[in-house]
């Protein structure tokens, strides 16, 4: 389902009101600090639940302690209805309250484009297991919860290790092998998966002469079984209760990228990491498209600014097929390179829209 309008009301800058969507792509152009990324995250919000500007919703508010909401309509008639008002969130599709949020990522996934991404090419090891959790929970629910699960066990696990609630360890420890054996296998296979998707689609625009892959490196080895997992987390307790923290797990995992000499991320230039993260969201929306069936949404915040001309054009050609496209440019960009007969082009000036 693509949107037909989006309406945003106390939505940061952006002006109050409704824009007209109804088209294979759109394109928002501006000058820095006028809406357009504000713009892309009323979308993302609309699609996710949630701002992906690592903000909270009070921050999503043009006035401080005030309310805001976004809508959108579909191509199909449905309505759904983000908004947040005296620090209470509220979902609503077709007028019926949606409780999930895993509801929103169902019915229309997005992919989004932005500088940020870098962190998933060089930074910690935290933010690539987010973009590798991300990736899994788009075409599965069942692992959103599987991570759901994880996490609450680990969270009632470090509190008794801290609290030094050793009858409730054992229990524990068999909890979260359980969930964390789950997440170890379903990480494995779909590493592999997003491999074989992003290798090829790197060399493509990144020209290299040799292969760039992903490598999942788990803290519970590949052929270690339940009862090992157990017998491990007995064995670490007495070290796990001086630190009071867990110490090994799924929390753990590591996702290195590689060549043939070894980490490639330790050796790679800044050009070709910012391809690197560029790449991952084309192979992210890859593997949604060949895990669902489906399209998704492509969101993408000026991530063409820092390329040269000839890998602008290689990136855009191993874009994937979505359902609807949102672009931002700055209005030196070659922007009309890119629409097609069917591309919506606004100019934004300090949160306001005008059709061009």
């Amino acid at each position: 389902m693509s949107f037909k309008s989006i309406e945003t009301a106390a939505f940061r800058n952006l002006a109050d009101g409704i824009i007209q969507t109804d088209a294979p792509s759109v394109f928002v152009v501006g000058d820095n600090g006028q809406g357009k990324t504000n713009f892309l995250d009323a979308v993302y919000t609309l699609c996710y639940g949630s701002s992906f500007r690592a903000c909270t919703d009070v921050e999503s508010a043009r006035f401080d302690g005030g309310s805001w909401s976004v809508r959108w309509t579909g191509d199909d008639g449905s309505i759904c209805r983000v908004s947040w008002e005296s620090g209470t969130k509220s979902i609503r599709e077709d007028g019926k309250p949606v409780h999930d949020r895993k509801r929103l990522v169902e019915r229309n996934p997005a992919i989004v484009f932005c500088h940020d991404d870098m962190e998933f090419a060089r930074g910690e090891p935290e933010r690539r297991r987010f973009f590798f959790d991300q990736t899994a929970s788009l075409v599965s629910a069942g692992y959103i919860d599987l991570l759901r699960a994880y996490r609450k066990v680990l969270k009632t696990r470090n509190l008794a290790l801290k609290e030094r609630s050793l009858e409730l360890l054992d229990v524990l420890d068999i909890q979260l092998a359980t969930y964390g054996l789950g997440l170890r296998d379903e990480r494995a296979r779909m590493a592999v998966e997003f491999d074989s998707i992003f290798a090829p689609r790197y060399e493509q625009v990144a020209r290299l002469g040799r292969r760039v892959g992903v490598s999942y490196r788990p803290s519970w080895k590949h052929d270690e079984s339940h009862a090992d997992i157990v017998s491990r987390l007995a064995a670490a307790r007495e070290r796990e209760l001086a630190m009071g923290t867990t110490l090994s797990g799924p929390h753990r995992d590591r996702f290195i990228f590689i060549d043939e000499r070894g980490d490639f991320s330790e050796r790679a230039s800044t050009g070709q990491l910012r391809l690197l993260s560029l790449t991952l969201r084309i192979a992210q929306a890859g593997h949604y498209t060949e895990a669902s069936g489906r399209s998704p949404m492509l969101l993408l915040d000026d991530v063409l600014l820092e390329l040269d001309p000839e890998k602008r054009v290689r990136f855009m050609d191993n874009l994937p097929a979505s359902e609807q496209s949102f672009f931002t440019f700055l209005p030196g960009e070659p922007y009309r390179d890119y629409a097609s007969d069917g591309t919506i082009v606004y100019w934004t000036d300090d949160g306001r829209f005008t059709r061009t």
